[in-house]
């Protein structure tokens, strides 16, 4: 196909018709193995006469760069670029740039980006000296051009900046580069074009990408820091040109020149914060590092503080406006110098004006946030809920900075407390209609936010929040403010851990919750429930709801389906769980709620899928939202159906009810839902400890999901197959297709080359259930299962221990399963002696309790055979069978000690899910008097620094979990690794071995005597423990049978 024909099928992609459109797109697709191909694309966007071909080829070319620059397993057919159209597309790229159009540039850029990564340096050297050429012109075409590229470069280095070569290299580049740059951003700052702010915009956040894992030695230098800093506060101060004021604030927010305000405050906080606080240094030690640090915090921190503190000056006046990213880092940069004291003395005296005038209003709703209320509640509700994910959110901001303060500088705590109270007492003073409702919502959201330190361990105005509340906030339930009554359920729920002298004010809390949640405002009835979870802590309010949670149940399930916010989902999980008795009447209804709850968001989660276009939204969007709900709708259902072990009828009824929940999951390839889903199989068959025909279903849907994709799932799937396996031995034994599916999994994850060693782990032990349940049932499967194990045993060193492990106990379940079918098959192969050498050379390294039963149970079938039956490979080494037992006899008391006490550890209850950190949040005795001067803040160091205590504490923590994996070293099996019930748990292996050593005594005489001889005095004197543990238990079951008392089988000496 020659440049016309390309160029027409181009055009052709913009055609009305969609079936000419398609043609032109198979064309193009073919004409790609042209070795031409790319460079008729280029010669489209830099000449073609007609400019609205441009940008569809641009477009195509980005794709085609994406998908065919390097060779990816994304697109396994997709055919490769040629390596001389490579260099001819290198050479020619810049010049292209330079000249193009804003749209084409725009997509001219990703292209950049990609090649960077894979050919920058090595096959493109000459990159960085054209990229410095076009930076020197004194054309602003190619001056942007040159712009772009120099952030492009740093893009490809943000994240491979910190390994040596890398950064040398790098270190390099900014050096070349960023004094040109300095004197550009010095004219661009002075001027007011559009175009002036772009290119503003985009060296700013060059210098941002360029800093962001380290800073150069070359940026550290005193003059170079400091024209930076003169930028960036330039900037920060710049009057907006008008153009940039003409839109809506969510708009006026992407405009150039507030991109580029955004990342001068930007790289002024980072600088400040990673490079410029000599508390946040990690390296102590060095000393250039150190000495930045206190330079910036002593000459350079100040005074960035002194220009913020400026612009908020003007902002409280209105005479300016601020972006959201404005505003936030501000604050951010105030909460950064609360701490250390060189800052503390500067920000202090401003103190009380800024939470008046600049916090305060920050934390307040805003017109926005109002309308959203009204208009659109459940957008209302993702804000103030999913507050977190707000990054650049002001109030988000606010909320840390109050909590930084009044936690490190705990007297602020009092300042603050004033101003809300005289807030709060002009509400209540004021006249009906002149009462600030805003304020009042804002006092109250002020309050809750210090909730954990005003609650605090030894607080010295813990006593007086009973008050508050009843005086302040109770009468908020009814106002007629609906942001207000929302408010009011809130900050009750701050204060859930406040004990209440009078009773009577927690049960009108209660009836005041109730009827909020049937307010007719969405946010009322949301807030009302999240409020209600945590006051079940309270005995009377618990009492009061046994009679009501049916009803309860019910708003809650019609809530979940106005507004999907997962944290209801969480509320109803905790109240299936601690009402479990009065629910279970209601378990069926409710069951069918959550199926109907959780279908209704799954159909809105594949039509959001469908309709998603991938070039314009984020994966996460629809994901956050919709996943997140119907992930704590299983989880309810998990609980429910937990709590119905002792009523398996209406547990039968249940799984019916949930199908259409496990189907519409797996067969949608729900994949962030697998894992609930599973749990829920598992959780059915497990509490009715039997498969009913519906759960076969399920079987069969597990078994496509896995065939279909899913075999790194297998962890996931493995409790509810150990179920099928276990409870369903019986009809697996009279369905040799269901033991066929069963089997294929396990051979399919030893045959797929993406499978490790620790996905295998799953494999084994799913192996093991079946030889384990499946006893005399599976002979077919024992041949795969020992060469799946000695394939890799036998070729290979398996280095990491678990799986070692695992690989030698398939063949130790087989020994056991059959130990004379699984000898032949050892025999045949040539691997007898190869796997009794390493079992028994690997004896110490079964330490659990599980592992040596199976070791015990094995050996003690391996000695029930006829001396005739023995390979003859392996039968002078046959008396270390006995020896090998002895080891095992000798240390399993030790092994279920160890496991009762890994039990313990397990079932600790955790009393205290909804408590504070008391030590976070106590009182010393210098912080409760109300007047105290504070000397000790002023004189001392810096306060404290939670964020670097945490660090410590991690770096403590990570040097013990070193030592602990000296000890369990390459994937030591622990106890708590033993999830599920086995057959094996049901086994005495005392009275097992004691029955076979008889029976060998007395049948085989010759051969007994052939063993025993071996044997040191030790040793007999283990095996002769062995024989009277297995008496004493078995008069002990004698006298629990005569007495209708079952015996424990713990085997424990």
């Amino acid at each position: 196909m020659d440049a016309a024909a390309i160029r027409s099928c181009v055009a052709a992609t913009l055609d009305a018709d969609a079936d000419v459109r398609r043609r032109a797109e198979l064309q193009l697709k073919q004409a790609e193995q042209q070795p031409n191909f790319t460079d008729v694309l280029l010669d489209i966007i830099q000449s073609d006469p007609d400019a609205n071909l441009q940008l569809p080829t641009v477009i195509y070319l980005k794709n085609r760069v994406n998908r065919a620059w390097q060779s990816q397993e994304l697109y396994p057919v997709e055919s490769v670029i040629p390596d001389d159209a490579k260099a001819r597309f290198r050479d020619r790229l810049l010049p292209i740039l330079a000249g193009s159009s804003n749209l084409v540039r725009h997509q001219l850029v990703p292209i950049l980006q990609r090649i960077l990564h894979f050919d920058f340096p090595e096959r493109w050297p000459s990159f960085m000296d054209f990229t410095v050429q076009l930076l020197n012109t004194n054309d602003p075409r190619s001056v942007l051009a040159g712009l772009q590229c120099l952030l492009a470069i740093c893009r490809a280095y943000r994240f491979k900046a910190s390994d040596g070569d890398n950064r040398s290299h790098f270190d390099d580049i900014v050096e070349a580069s960023f004094p040109r740059l300095l004197v550009i951003c010095n004219e661009l700052v002075n001027q007011e074009s559009d175009e002036a702010g772009e290119m503003l915009h985009i060296a700013l956040k060059a210098y941002k990408q360029a800093t962001w894992l380290e800073l150069s030695d070359f940026l550290r230098q005193g003059p170079v820091n400091l024209g930076w800093c003169t930028i960036f506060l330039q900037t920060v101060s710049k009057p907006i040109p008008a153009s940039a004021m003409q839109e809506d604030p969510p708009e006026r927010e992407r405009h150039h020149w507030w991109k580029a305000k955004k990342w001068a405050y930007f790289n002024l906080n980072r600088l400040y914060i990673r490079y410029g606080s000599p508390s946040n240094i990690m390296d102590k030690s060095n000393e250039s590092h150190n000495r930045f640090a206190k330079e910036f915090t002593a000459q350079v921190a100040p005074e960035i503080l002194k220009h913020y503190l400026q612009e908020i000056e003007k902002w409280v006046q209105k005479t300016i406006w601020l972006s959201r990213p404005c505003l936030s880092y501000t604050i951010v940069f105030m909460d950064e110098s609360i701490r250390p004291k060189e800052m503390w003395t500067h920000l202090k005296p401003h103190l009380s004006n800024l939470i008046t005038h600049f916090i305060f209003p920050v934390l307040c709703l805003t017109e926005d946030d109002i309308e959203k209320f009204e208009e659109e509640p459940e957008e209302y509700l993702h804000r103030k809920l999913n507050f977190y994910e707000e990054v650049s959110a002001p109030d988000v901001s606010a909320t840390n900075f109050l909590v930084s303060l009044t936690k490190t500088r705990r007297k602020q705590v009092f300042e603050i407390l004033k101003f809300i109270n005289e807030v709060v007492n002009q509400y209540e003073m004021a006249p009906e209609g002149e009462k600030n409702h805003i304020y009042k919502e804002g006092a109250l959201r002020m309050i809750g936010t210090l909730a954990p330190v005003i609650l605090g361990k030894k607080s010295p105005i813990a006593d007086q929040v009973e008050y508050f509340l009843v005086r302040y906030v109770f009468p908020d339930f009814t106002n007629p403010q609906g942001f207000l009554r929302a408010r009011a359920c809130d900050t009750v729920e701050k204060f859930e851990q406040l004990n209440f002298k009078d009773q009577n004010n927690l049960l009108l809390i209660y009836r005041h919750i109730l009827d909020c949640m049937a307010d007719a405002k969405l946010p009322v009835r949301v807030t009302a429930a999240l409020a209600l979870q945590p006051l079940i802590r309270h005995d009377i309010i618990r009492t009061s709801m046994q009679q009501s949670i049916p009803t309860i149940m019910q708003q809650l399930l019609k809530l979940a389906n106005e507004a999907d916010i997962d944290a209801l989902a969480n509320v109803m999980e905790d109240f299936v769980e601690v009402f479990a008795t009065e629910l279970t009447p209601f378990a069926v209804a409710l069951s069918e709620q959550l199926r109907d709850t959780y279908m209704r968001i799954i159909r809105e989660l594949l039509e959001n899928n469908e309709k998603r276009d991938d070039a314009d939204n984020e994966f996460g969007d629809f994901l956050d939202d919709k996943s997140i709900t119907a992930l704590g709708v299983l989880q309810t259902i998990g609980t429910l159906i937990l709590t119905l072990e002792s009523t398996p009828d209406v547990l039968l009824h249940i799984e019916g009810v949930l199908m259409p929940v496990i189907q519409v999951t797996l067969e949608n390839k729900l994949y962030d839902l697998y894992n609930e889903v599973f749990e829920i199989i598992d959780s059915c068959t497990f509490a009715a400890k039997q498969i009913s025909p519906v759960m076969w279903q399920a079987f069969e849907l597990i078994h496509a999901t896995f065939k279909s994709g899913a075999e790194l799932y297998l962890e996931d799937m493995l409790p509810a197959l150990d179920n099928f396996v276990q409870y369903g031995a019986p009809q697996l034994a009279a369905k040799p297709e269901y033991v066929q599916a069963l089997f294929s999994m396990v051979s399919d994850m030893f045959t797929d080359g993406k499978v490790g060693g620790v996905d295998r782990v799953c494999a084994c032990k799913l192996a093991e259930a079946m030889m384990l349940s499946l006893r005399g049932h599976i002979d077919s499967c024992v041949h795969g299962f020992i060469a799946m194990a000695m394939g890799i045993l036998s070729t290979q060193e398996v280095k990491i221990k678990s799986y070692r492990i695992h690989l030698m106990e398939m063949i130790i379940n087989a020994i056991y399963y059959n130990p004379i079918l699984s000898l032949q098959i050892l025999e045949s192969q040539g691997w007898t002696n190869k796997f009794f050498s390493l079992w028994f050379g690997s004896m110490d390294s079964f330490s659990r309790v599980h592992d040596k039963k199976l070791c015990i149970m094995a050996i003690i079938a391996l000695l029930n055979i006829q001396a005739d039956q023995v390979p003859a490979s392996v039968s002078v080494g046959w008396p270390r069978l006995l020896q090998g037992i002895t080891v095992l006899f000798s240390t399993l008391p030790q092994a279920m000690k160890n496991r009762e006490e890994a039990l313990k550890e397990d079932f600790h209850l955790d009393t205290s899910s909804y408590a504070y950190d008391e030590d976070d949040e106590e009182w010393q005795e210098d912080e409760a008097n109300w007047n105290e001067e504070e000397v000790d803040e002023e004189e001392g160091g810096d306060a404290k620094d939670e964020s670097t205590a945490y660090l410590e504490f991690l770096n403590e923590e990570a040097q013990k979990f070193g030592a602990a994996d000296a000890d369990l070293s390459e994937g030591e099996l622990g106890e708590d690794s033993v999830m599920l019930e086995t057959p094996l748990d049901k086994l005495d292996p005392y009275l097992t071995f004691r029955a076979s050593f008889l029976k060998l005594q007395q049948e085989q005489p010759q051969f007994y005597a052939s063993l025993t001889s071996h044997l040191s005095a030790n040793e007999q004197s283990i095996i002769t423990g062995v024989c009277q543990q297995a008496e004493t238990t078995a008069i002990l079951a004698q006298q629990a049978a005569a007495q209708g008392v079952a015996p424990a089988l713990n085997g424990a000496t």
